[in-house]
């Protein structure tokens, strides 16, 4: 009762301030009290001053004139009071701030606040809680959540507790917004790709909590697929969870597999560690454990990749991959391989190989480029990686290191390369190094510095520069004493090309282009054949020194084009038909500036005579021989449909359909030879039909007669028959995709082609960064698109040329021809089978036949990948989790076959 009594005098006493505020708020709305001065009435000590004094005051305080006049000698200045006061022991250190969507409940005896509402939340430093039901104790400093249901029994709302990068859902939460501990009960959290539920959580600091009965998993479910549980366990905030003893669940099922602990990184970004193996098995090199490896940051710019794979017969290889990177700057990587295999009987070699990729960003240094692209190492490595059919049949090495210079507002740059060509096969190495290009742009001398109007024709006559030196060493690295090879066989050259151009404006529908051509090219040596009359023999001789040889054109072009449009009726849905041609001819004239380096020589016992060039082993290449003064033609054409388009309601609406994009026919005419002045002709065709078939087709045409040994003579063909002459090759190449479902999915990368497994320059498992892009190129059962409901492409190719029978009695022609297809489709929503091959048409070989059935369960994934025909023959089969974090976590069982 008297609880009842005090609780009623407070109420009376706050109804006895309300008319006291609103006759305080009355006076200072009627100017009474200025808000300037209300608290300074009240809270503050006056000092008197002088006039002179008070003339100091800040400006921006305004003072009744009546006032200032009854206080000449003195004013007010304020001063701060120096009240102080003991905060309480239940104070908090910092505002909190709450809502409540439903309503607030203030139990002030008891010193507790009642939150209420499916959206109320409260806010304290960086630590947010919502819940459908909230209670803050001011004694204790506790707040306390709570979940809700509806009469139906269905939660309403979980309690969400948010502290800095912690996020958490529970049943219920108790915590202490002093000490900032807290437990939860029924939580569920996440850390980066791990989800965690445990039935107790205790928070110790904003870094560090610990839990009871725990389980974690990849899987995003409530119920997860699979699990890995544990009684007790220590979560770090971005670090780690480490946990007892743990086992696996799946579907709720234990599998009896104990770990005594458990570690579960949870760093994102770089961090030094172990890589961890894959098993399998090899017919020539026996039991392999794979891609074991150590993955170390050395700073903020480098870091270092070491693999190895280990062979039950013996062998191993080893791989070492640094990588670096500055931001705004360049990155790249180097990579050395090594290996040394031993089969059953305990015979094999040993090879490396070296790759080093470099690149610049170009803001950092405009104007300037370098980049690197290096591939080099054993003619035998190639064939000897172990386990990648692609790979041992790939017979090319190459490598190219390019800088560039532009220089700001000047005419010219320069480019300087180092290239290297290597045939694992013949053992061929071509080097480059270096080459140098040097080029001015085209200068105009007569054009004015102030140009008003249009310029003279002759203003625009263009001169510009091109310049090449080339050095090159050839030689075969069975010879050994590489850099004595190298330095045997080194040879240079220069080419030098000024070309002269008048752009001169449209004569009506016609551009008329003259052209001046000079180019001169600087040799090192001169190489002479001789007919050895006494040993019956040729003798070459090399003389080396300095030599230079040069060359002139003139040429004047004419072309233009010519639109023709055929209409339909206004209702046909073909609207109209457009054909563009693309006509022009040019005169040229070259004169014979290069006889004198010709020259005759027998070349075998029956007295035949070649005809030959000093300079014919120059990196530059060489003149022709003879004169040319004639014409050069051609003709291109165009031809597009206007049609009708479906999707578009409106009466002018149409759509362009391009029927060939390109179909063009060159040649040449030489009034100064004395046989064979026409040239071949040329027939290119390209097009794109429905925007699904492309097809590009090429053939060359030569316009005379046969004799009977396949020669051709100086006789024109369409003398005795009706043709534009005899085919002497041709091509053809079509390719095309379908596939249904949304058009703007995507096709998996590896239904485009065939991607190897390991490195496509080394062989050997590829760095960090790479391997886990390489995997879902080679396994595309483990990453197909179930969005896309059946999937197929096809290319196909069509070659033939002229070629001597070999018996030298004719020719005879040589036709190639095969085909390529990837396609998939889906058995259900949940199982999807595919298929890559090729064949030969020519051979009737059957290429690689690559099938793969995927199984989607959500968070894990099953394929099954297998090479049932070819010389190389394989399967694999793998059960594993989609998380890149698990990754490692999976079954797999893979064998490789060879046929010798």
């Amino acid at each position: 009762m008297n609880h009842l009594n005090k609780g009623k005098a407070k109420y009376i006493l706050v109804l006895a301030l309300v008319p006291l505020l609103f006759i305080i708020t009355l006076y200072c709305s009627a100017g009474v009290f200025h808000t300037s001065y209300f608290h300074s009435f009240l809270t503050v000590d006056t000092l008197p001053l002088t006039r002179s004094d008070s003339q100091k005051l800040s400006t921006n305080k305004t003072i009744d004139d009546a006032a200032i006049k009854k206080s000449t000698d003195t004013t007010i200045i304020n001063k701060t009071d120096t009240l102080t006061y003991r905060p309480s022991k239940d104070a908090l250190d910092a505002p909190v701030t709450y809502h409540a969507d439903d309503s607030m409940v203030m139990d002030i005896p008891g010193k507790k606040i009642i939150l209420y509402g499916k959206g109320t939340n409260v806010k304290y430093i960086d630590n947010e809680l919502y819940a459908p039901r909230i209670e803050f104790d001011q004694r204790t400093s506790l707040v306390s959540a709570y979940l809700v249901r509806d009469s139906n029994g269905n939660v309403i709302s979980f309690p969400v507790f948010n502290q800095a990068d912690f996020k958490t859902q529970s049943d219920s939460i108790k915590f202490n917004m002093k000490t900032l501990k807290g437990i939860t009960k029924s939580t569920y959290t996440q850390q980066g790709e791990i989800f965690f539920h445990a039935e107790k959580i205790k928070k110790v600091d904003p870094e560090v909590f610990y839990g009871y009965k725990g389980q974690f998993t990849t899987c995003n479910l409530d119920t997860p697929h699979f699990s890995f549980v544990s009684k007790k366990f220590k979560f770090i905030n971005k670090k780690m969870a480490i946990t007892g003893p743990v086992h696996p669940e799946f579907e709720a099922v234990p599998i009896p597999v104990y770990l005594p602990f458990g570690i579960f990184p949870l760093k994102t970004g770089r961090r030094s560690g172990i890589l961890a193996p894959s098993f399998s098995a090899n017919e020539e090199l026996g039991l392999a454990l794979e891609n074991l490896g150590y993955y170390k940051v050395l700073n903020d710019k480098w870091d270092v990749v070491l693999r190895g794979t280990i062979y039950s017969y013996g062998g191993w290889t080893a791989n070492l991959s640094p990588r670096y990177y500055k931001r705004y700057r360049y990155q790249g990587n180097l990579s050395v391989d090594v290996l040394h295999l031993r089969n059953l009987d305990k015979s094999g070699a040993r090879s490396f190989n070296v790759r080093w990729s470099h690149s610049a960003d170009t803001k950092s240094r405009p104007g300037v480029t370098f980049s690197a692209s290096v591939n080099a190492g054993s003619s035998g490595f190639n064939s000897s990686v172990p386990n990648s059919p692609q790979r041992n049949f790939q017979n090319q090495l190459n490598s190219s290191i390019t800088y560039s210079k532009v220089w700001k507002n000047k005419p010219y740059n320069i480019n300087i390369n180092a290239n290297h060509n290597q045939n694992t096969n013949t053992k061929a190495w071509n080097i480059n190094l270096p080459d140098i290009g040097f080029n001015v742009n085209t200068l105009y001398p007569f054009r004015r510095k102030e140009v008003i109007g249009e310029y003279k024709w002759f203003e625009n006559l263009g001169i510009a520069l091109n310049t090449n030196v080339r050095s090159q060493s050839s030689f075969y690295d069975t010879l050994g004493g590489f850099f004595k090879q190298f330095a045997k066989n080194y040879k240079w050259g220069a080419n030098h090309n000024v070309p002269i151009t008048l752009a001169l404006p449209p004569v009506g529908n016609f551009q008329i282009s003259p052209s001046v051509s000079y180019v001169e090219r600087w040799y090192q040596e001169k190489f002479t054949r001789r007919w050895n009359s006494v040993d019956r023999k040729l003798d070459t001789t090399i003389s080396n020194g300095f030599y230079t040889a040069r060359e002139m054109s003139f040429g004047l072009g004419v072309a233009t084009r010519i639109f023709g449009m055929f209409t339909f009726k206004k209702n046909s849905k073909v609207q109209a038909i457009r054909h563009e041609l693309r006509p022009n001819i040019s005169a040229n004239y070259k004169p014979d500036m290069n006889r004198k380096n010709y020259y005759s020589s027998q070349i075998d016992t029956f007295g035949n005579k070649g005809r030959f060039s000093y300079y014919e082993r120059s990196v530059v290449g060489y003149f022709g021989e003879g004169r040319f003064g004639g014409i050069s033609f051609g003709l291109d054409n165009n031809l597009q449909m206007k049609v009708r388009n479906k999707k578009d309601t409106a009466a002018d609406a149409v759509k362009k359909i391009t029927l060939i994009d390109g179909l063009s026919v060159n040649s040449a005419y030489n009034f100064l030879l004395d046989s064979f002045k026409l040239s071949p002709f040329n027939i290119n065709m390209r097009t794109n039909l429905f925007e699904k078939i492309s097809i590009s087709a090429g053939a060359v045409l030569m316009p005379y007669q046969t004799n009977n040994n396949g020669e051709f003579i100086n006789k024109y063909i369409w003398k005795n028959k009706v043709a534009v002459g005899k085919l002497t090759s041709a091509n053809i190449a079509i390719q095309s995709q379908f596939k249904g479902g949304d058009k703007n999915e995507q096709l998996p990368i590896n239904n485009q082609q065939q991607v190897p497994r390991l490195n496509p320059v080394t062989g050997l498992p590829l760095n960090e960064y790479e391997q886990e892009a390489s995997y879902i190129m080679n396994n595309p059962g483990e990453f197909a698109n179930f969005n896309i409901p059946w999937s197929i492409s096809f290319q196909y190719a069509f070659n033939y040329n002229r070629v001597p029978n070999g018996l030298g009695t004719g020719y005879k022609g040589l036709v190639t021809q095969s085909i390529n297809w990837t396609g998939s489709l889906n058995l259900t929503p949940k199982w999807q089978m595919g298929i890559n091959g090729s064949y030969n048409i020519t051979e009737k070989d059957l290429g690689m036949i690559s099938m793969y059935l995927t199984r989607e369960m959500h968070c894990w994934q099953m394929a099954i990948n297998i090479s049932p025909v070819g010389r190389y023959r394989s399967f694999n089969i793998s059960i594993s989790p989609k998380s890149g974090l698990l990754r490692d976590l999976k079954i797999n069982r893979t064998r490789y076959f060879y046929d010798l």
